[in-house]
């Protein structure tokens, strides 16, 4: 790719990972809170995986909380460092290293999915099941000539094996994933600006998150730039995300503008963050083909969306083994229809976007309790689209959410057009080992609009369908189904992780009215294994 080019788009915002990283975190930091194929020698290694895996940090979240560096004892001898703790092991050598950061991170995840992905709980659509490993690694080096400037970069190789689609998602080998300088320290003066390639990630990462599940990470080329002083933080950026595509040097799609301004506090209510915030994503008529491998560009369609929104999230230890999440959002601008099928009044047309979406939860810990189990409930809702014919598009729209943390392990909903109620559990049974458990219920908002994937796509097109297949069918019940999901997670203090889970969804009526002329449905399962390094 031209230099000019990189340097045109030299602008983005990147996940808390290294000690660089966090001084610009985006969130005010608070306290703790085969295939049936396959040879023997596939199911051989996936048993392995899966006997280590099982014991692992499991949350709602997306994966694991990446581990914190490790501590060196040594000074001098090789043999008394933790292997792979580089940061460590080099400044133990030489103090003019403390001044560099060089690190990265090694992820491997075995994956068995069945009925899921193209299938979509179709008994007959196909290949009904996959064995995928992914492997995913991460190498940065930093460097902070000043306590007030520092210079990050960070390259990531993504690949997949076995079972793989095409396009793949999953691959994209050695490419740049951030490359920033980052200007200002706020124990100095509270102005600071990062400029380049980066992560952005904003409170639960409904709207804004690095999608760290994925094999290859969300970044943008942004420019951001934050006001910080004690109890308070605004920031303030503009970006175009970056599109993937293997073999390429990926570069950011310069039709799509994702702006905001974000706003966090602790002094408004003592024993609340309370956040505000205003993003504008405005895409042009050359962002659906902006660039990527045909048949999938990625760009977003032409849209000017607006979102409004205030997120409330409870300080750990604050009230108790309480604690509380709220979130709400408003949609207001215009959207472009660009999906096949769509009736000739609204194919190509400029819609009014008006939407609503909003998440509650609450949970109680007991920490007098063996293991500090804890229990939680949480009502989820995201408006849909009532008329596809009015000239208004009510559905909501998340841009860049991180989707697998909030809704699953199977992958298989976004907030879009549902409502959900989830039931949380978990326990600790060692200071390691972090054992959870979800059960959510899954309902349309509304019939008149799509059954939405993972990704934010329609299943089928805007036509009733009768059993033919997903489609819009307001006379069907809104009642999609339920996902249990149950992870374990083992965390090694400083370096490692391993993670295993298994999430099932049993199919409602929705499904099965929608598939019901074409040979009906299955439930389906999802099992995966994961180990971590942070070196």
């Amino acid at each position: 790719m031209p230099a000019t080019r990189l340097a045109k788009n030299l602008f983005s915002v990147p996940k808390c990972r290294t000690r660089r990283a966090c001084r610009f975190s985006t969130s005010i930091p608070t306290p703790p809170g085969l295939n049936e194929t396959a040879d023997s020698s596939r199911r051989l290694l996936v048993a392995s995986i899966m006997v280590h895996g099982v014991i692992s940090l499991a949350q709602a979240d997306d994966t694991p909380p990446p581990a914190e560096p490790a501590k060196s004892n040594s000074t001098v001898h090789v043999s008394n460092v933790q292997p792979g703790i580089v940061n460590d092991w080099l400044r133990s050598q030489s103090s003019s290293f403390a001044a560099w950061d060089l690190g990265g991170q090694f992820r491997a995840r075995y994956e068995h999915p069945e009925y899921l992905g193209p299938v979509d709980f179709s008994a007959t659509g196909g290949h009904s099941s996959d064995n995928r490993m992914l492997l995913r690694t991460f190498v940065h080096v930093g460097y902070d000539p000043t306590t007030w400037l520092n210079f990050y970069a960070e390259g990531r190789d993504s690949r997949g094996f076995w079972d793989e689609p095409n396009p793949n998602p999953d691959l994209d080998t050695i490419d740049l994933h951030q490359a920033f300088v980052q200007i200002g320290n706020p124990q100095l003066f509270p102005l600071i600006a990062k400029v380049g390639r980066q992560e952005l990630s904003y409170g639960d990462e409904r709207l804004i998150g690095i999608s760290d599940w994925t094999n290859v990470r969300r970044t943008f080329d942004a420019a951001k730039l934050r006001y910080e002083v004690e109890g308070f933080r605004v920031d303030a950026f503009v970006s175009h995300p970056v599109i993937v595509w293997n073999d390429h040097f990926n570069e950011s799609n310069d039709q799509d503008w994702f702006s905001g301004v974000y706003a966090s506090t602790t002094k408004l209510i003592p024993w609340q963050e309370s956040e505000v915030y205003f993003l504008s994503r405005n895409a042009g008529s050359g962002s659906p083909g902006f660039y990527g491998p045909s048949p999938d560009p990625q760009g977003a369609t032409p849209r000017d969306i607006y979102t409004i929104g205030v997120h409330f999230r409870s300080l750990p230890g604050k009230l108790g083994g309480w604690d509380y999440n709220l979130e709400a959002a408003g949609q207001f601008g215009r959207f472009k229809e660009a999906t096949a099928g769509a009736p000739a009044s609204v194919a190509g047309r400029n819609l009014e976007q008006r939407a609503y979406a909003a998440v509650a939860s609450v949970g109680y810990t007991w920490t007098n309790v063996l293991g500090n189990p804890r229990a939680g409930l949480e009502y989820l809702y995201s408006s849909g689209d009532g008329n596809p014919t009015d000239g208004k598009h009510e559905t909501f729209d998340n841009p860049f959410p991180t989707n697998h943390r909030q809704f699953g392990l199977m992958d298989i909903f976004s907030w879009q057009n549902d409502q959900i109620l989830r039931f949380m559990g978990s326990i600790k049974p060692t200071e390691a080992l972090t054992v959870a458990a979800d059960y959510r219920l899954i309902w349309l908002a509304d019939t008149h609009d799509s059954f939405y994937t993972n990704k934010g796509a329609r299943r089928g097109g805007l036509a009733p369908t009768a059993g033919a297949g997903y489609g819009i069918n307001p006379n069907f019940n809104s009642y999609v189904g339920s996902e249990i999901d149950l992870v374990a997670t083992y965390a090694f203090k400083g370096f490692a992780s391993l993670q295993a889970g298994i999430g099932h969804f049993f199919v409602g009526d929705y499904v099965k009215s929608s598939l019901a002329g074409i040979g009906g449905t299955r439930d389906a399962t999802f099992v995966y294994a994961q180990f971590t390094l942070n070196f």
